[in-house]
């Protein structure tokens, strides 16, 4: 048997990750020190790690997120911005996850809300979770649509599958009764099964004479804010700070 007919089979079988090693132990002569249970492993894993690699990719583009560069290193822990570190580096751990834990990130425009909901995100997706990104104007008008071509109920089954939903802007446009209401069954598709991460420039306190509606606005606040991780920015606007720095 020769190389052509194994690269013929792996090719059969779509094993490009062992492709790409196989090719490298026939190539690197290093490899040939190794025992035959050692490179028959070296094989596997490099087959299992772009398997998982593809599987990211695949999870990041589905993902929608804006910035698929923020980074969780990249986040400045500046006095001013009132981060802790050491809360921040929980977080990362990505234990709110799987405890199904929510969190809200207040401030004003420019202080890095969104930038710190999708460095989180992409983490997420690194250590393989499923992750989706919206605005929260974008998403009402979304149901507004699926409640009248009749797709609603598809819709909520795809906003509840997400185990990390970030729900960026929250607060930035008029709510109306009705949007409060489909909002709130978003989240109550959620609520104990998966997490969620919201961004708003409102602080807590006002949310709920924002959510215009006493009944929705109870439910909301019971079942995101009084089990939520909250970090609130402060500090002078990060855009305006790296425009002085540049």
């Amino acid at each position: 048997m020769n190389q052509t007919t194994v690269l013929n089979k792996i090719n059969d079988l779509n094993y490009q990750g062992f492709k790409e090693a196989y090719l490298r132990q026939i190539e690197d002569t290093n490899y040939h020190s190794l025992s035959f249970e050692e490179r028959v492993y070296n094989l596997l894993d490099s087959q299992e790690l772009f398997i998982h690699n593809r599987k990211i990719a695949t999870n990041l583009r589905a993902s929608k997120i804006k910035d698929k560069q923020a980074a969780v290193e990249d986040i400045e822990y500046l006095a001013k911005r009132n981060l802790d570190r050491q809360s921040i580096q929980a977080l990362i751990a990505m234990d709110f996850i799987r405890n199904h834990q929510n969190i809200i990130i207040t401030g004003k425009t420019g202080t890095g809300k969104s930038f710190l909901a999708q460095a989180l995100a992409n983490r997420a997706i690194q250590d393989g979770f499923k992750v989706y990104y919206v605005r929260v104007p974008t998403l009402l008008e979304d149901i507004k649509i699926s409640r009248a071509d009749g797709t609603y109920t598809n819709l909520l089954k795809k906003y509840s599958k997400f185990q990390l939903l970030i729900l960026d802007d929250f607060g930035i446009s008029p709510l109306s009764t009705d949007d409060a209401t489909n909002l709130f069954e978003i989240i109550e598709d959620r609520t104990q099964i998966n997490s969620t991460i919201i961004t708003s420039q409102l602080p807590v306190s006002q949310w709920y004479e924002y959510l215009n509606n006493n009944t929705v606005a109870d439910a909301i606040l019971d079942r995101v804010v009084h089990s939520s991780h909250r970090i609130k920015l402060e500090g002078e606007s990060m855009r305006k700070l790296k425009s002085k720095i540049s």
